[in-house]
């Protein structure tokens, strides 16, 4: 995992069990590989899954890991994925910045490289949860510094 300029970069490795009668990634098996880059940018040291130099914050935003939840979800999909063993390049910015949301958005490559074909596009609005109170809550000022600073913006934040 590493990033660059513009993106936060992870690969995942699509597992047999995502496959459809096809032979392709089916949609709940992409949302969860989309979780699956997410997680160690939000939550870890920026360095799980396949290892790597990490650009998260250490131990990433502690507060979120008390709750946080999936507002919105969109996807695009421009190509299917094969599962074939092999990982899949998926690379994260951070699209907009809310006092109570924020919104990453994702691309999907059909391979590791960052030349290999653009399979999916994906936006995911996520907000702090109180799970205490059952409710969201705002962002904290720490919480904005960090998303501002470890997760690359792509221009658009």
């Amino acid at each position: 995992m590493r990033q660059d300029s513009t993106r936060y970069v992870t690969l995942v490795r699509p597992r047999w069990s995502d496959m459809d009668a096809f032979g392709h990634v089916n949609h709940a098996s992409l949302v969860t590989l989309l979780e699956e880059a997410r997680v160690p940018l939000l939550f870890g040291d920026g360095t799980g899954g396949t290892g790597g130099t990490g650009t998260a914050p250490p131990g990433g935003l502690a507060d979120f890991a008390k709750g946080i939840v999936v507002v919105r979800l969109r996807v695009d999909y421009r190509a299917p994925i094969v599962v074939d063993g092999s990982a899949v390049r998926v690379e994260i910015a951070l699209a907009d910045l809310r006092h109570a949301s924020f919104t990453l958005d994702y691309r999907v490559r059909g391979g590791s490289a960052a030349h290999d074909p653009l399979a999916a596009t994906a936006a995911t609005v996520l907000a702090p949860y109180d799970l205490d109170r059952g409710r969201p809550r705002r962002l904290t000022v720490a919480e904005r510094a960090l998303l501002t600073e470890h997760v690359p913006s792509g221009g658009q934040a």
